[in-house]
């Protein structure tokens, strides 16, 4: 069931998600290749604090989303989608390279795309956007954790 997009504002919304997801997944063209990158694989060469922005930035699509009264379905495909590149990206290097062709954002918008333009609205409850929310922030300060505590015992082992 699709969600009707009801005024100015959630186009504006619609439009202000759509960038941030661009700037995240695709905002660099690699010269020479069809290969487009963002911001997200390059603050995850940040151990910690980069993962945790680009989550924050994912997680505020997933919010805005639910916001729009996207169905519940709908959001946990968008939460599965961000815990796979967050699970992936505490893998140095490699995670980094599995965010230039995952794109968790672009899938969010493109399932956010799908299931918003006409038909009726099934507005997502505020106690389940809460949960989504303190869920997300989980995720995300649980990732960044653990990556702080791998660079810190590799640390550790190297300079013992």
């Amino acid at each position: 069931m699709k969600t009707p997009i009801q005024d100015l504002n959630q186009i504006a919304k619609l439009n202000r998600l759509r960038r941030i997801s661009r700037i995240l997944d695709n905002a660099i063209a690699i010269p020479g290749t069809k290969i487009r990158l963002g911001i997200d694989p390059i603050l995850g060469l940040l151990p910690g604090g980069g993962d945790t922005v680009s989550g924050g930035l994912s997680a505020y699509i997933v919010v805005e989303a639910a916001r729009m009264g996207l169905p519940r379905e709908v959001l946990w495909q968008m939460v599965g989608n961000i815990i796979l590149d967050s699970v992936a990206g505490t893998i140095p290097v490699v995670g980094d390279l599995f965010d230039v062709g995952w794109k968790s954002n672009v899938r969010n918008i493109a399932l956010l795309e799908k299931h918003i333009e006409v038909a009726e609205s099934s507005k997502s409850d505020r106690l389940f956007i809460f949960g989504l929310i303190v869920l997300l922030v989980l995720i995300i300060v649980g990732f960044a954790a653990i990556t702080v505590f791998t660079v810190s015992w590799i640390w550790g082992l190297i300079f013992q």
